[in-house]
């Protein structure tokens, strides 16, 4: 018989729905779910019906398993209530960006660095949406071969940026379609992005900081550093939000440290777990967002060897971000967890 694991899944935005619909794809051994959220209310999700609560400290009585789909920052559920779960007993799994580079807590994607898990003190941090996808494709030749250089141009999908972005963006083609180019973004109600997105993309995803880039960009350099535990590969990266409702893709230049022919890199990533390759381009068959969306792999295209470097490659890499890169990993994390 399995053991069932009482779990709490903790907001019911983009990626806690994605969460519930996850533990319930996965038949994930759930014995009491708690739904938790700033507020009370009735949700549906494909048909099936949850009762969210109003979240407190002793809601995480009796919880062996805590996902916080994430709001970040001073007034995120994570930085509040994290804590609180963990001194009820729970093992807390979060989304956000508060515990990541903390150097107690680990940062796992489940295909590249399992063993991690072991050595949480309660916390285990799910890295960024962009940061999951690219490492699950770039392990398996690091592993191999090594890889010395990585140069990253990110294409993010307004549910990157939760629920209002997505409304934002449709608003925002509505106005176009209805009437026009003039000052969308100041018509526009929805405003979760600096600027319109609709026919439009622009590279600003987080704040501004050190050497004038993102957050974002940053995650990409520091998170993957940890997750595969080796901070002499060189990483630079350029985040751009585009006009997509979801699913992510990636540019990805690499410098590997054997040369070695393309052949030999398609065949590295043809047998990685959860990486699908889609490499055909004469005949365009290449990874697109719309049909990453709803998948659990990473998809992977256009493996080529850079005609001017010999140990230079590029990759096009696509996933759902809300699956793979954040709810999915998750759900993996908890699922390793009860191993």
């Amino acid at each position: 018989m399995v053991k069932a694991y009482n779990v709490a899944v903790v907001g019911v935005g983009a990626v806690g729905i994605e969460m519930l619909r996850i533990l319930k794809e996965r038949d994930f051994p759930v014995g009491n779910l708690k739904v938790l959220a700033r507020t009370s209310r009735e949700i549906e999700i494909d048909n099936a019906k949850y009762s969210v609560e109003e979240i407190r400290s002793e809601s995480f009585k009796g919880v062996g398993i805590a996902l916080f789909a994430g709001t970040e920052g001073e007034k995120g559920a994570a930085v509040t209530y994290a804590l609180e779960a963990i001194k009820y007993g729970a093992v807390v799994i979060d989304n956000g960006a508060d515990f990541r580079m903390d150097p107690q807590v680990p940062l796992v994607v489940p295909e590249v660095n399992p063993a991690d898990i072991k050595k949480h003190k309660g916390v285990i941090a799910n890295p960024n949406c962009s940061t999951i996808q690219m490492v699950v494709a770039l392990w398996p030749i690091h592993k191999q071969i090594g890889i010395e250089k990585v140069i990253v141009t990110t294409l993010q999908a307004s549910s990157g940026a939760g629920r209002s972005a997505v409304e934002q963006l449709n608003e925002e083609t509505s106005l176009i379609s209805s009437g026009g180019f003039d000052n969308v973004h100041v018509k526009a109600n929805n405003k979760a992005m600096p600027q319109q997105l609709a026919y439009n993309i622009f590279p600003h995803i987080g704040a501004f900081g050190e050497g004038n880039y993102t957050s974002e960009e940053w995650k990409l350099v520091k998170e993957t550093h940890k997750i595969m535990h080796d901070d002499r590969i060189k990483i630079s990266a350029t985040t751009v939000r585009v006009p997509v409702r979801n699913g992510h893709s990636e540019s990805v230049y690499i410098e590997t440290k054997k040369v070695i022919e393309a052949d030999k890199l398609k065949a590295i990533l043809s047998k990685a777990p959860g990486v699908i390759v889609m490499d055909d381009p004469k005949n365009n068959i290449y990874p697109m967002p719309k049909d990453a969306e709803g998948k659990d792999e990473v998809f992977v295209g256009r493996i080529r060897r850079d005609p001017t470097v010999k140990n230079g490659f590029w990759l096009w890499v696509v996933s759902d971000n809300l699956r793979k890169g954040a709810a999915l990993n998750a759900v993996q994390i908890a699922e390793l967890l009860i191993k």
